[in-house]
């Protein structure tokens, strides 16, 4: 049985950090891209970053420079380092698997940590 599962959401003041974590557990870890996406209330998911198998990285404009991705295929964790956090960071965070060969797409995905950036 496949499983994401998010941690390290809660509260904090703007300026702030947090480090979300997931698990993985079911799936090669290591051959899968990881994705994190976030949803705040009322708006569609949006696509925050990605560390693709072999360890490179993108981030969405709004959050280069503050958050960084990083895997570590032993424990089969990704993480989501957020630094400098803003209000408009709020928002409902999820990680998500995929694995893309010969035209076919395996995803999954976390059931997702909220993080609040409130003064």
């Amino acid at each position: 049985q496949v499983q994401l599962v998010e941690s390290g959401g809660g509260l904090v003041q703007p300026g702030g950090s947090l480090r979300l974590s997931c698990a993985a557990s079911g799936i090669s870890f290591s051959i899968y891209d990881m994705n994190w996406y976030r949803q705040a209330p009322g708006q569609q998911r949006e696509w925050v970053g990605i560390i693709i198998s072999g360890g490179g990285t993108a981030y969405t404009d709004s959050v280069k420079g503050r958050f960084t991705i990083s895997r570590d295929n032993a424990r089969n964790m990704v993480y989501l380092q957020m630094d400098s956090l803003k209000p408009e960071d709020t928002a409902v965070y999820y990680c998500n698997a995929l694995f893309k060969t010969f035209g076919k797409s395996t995803e999954y995905w976390g059931q997702g940590t909220q993080v609040t950036v409130i003064s």
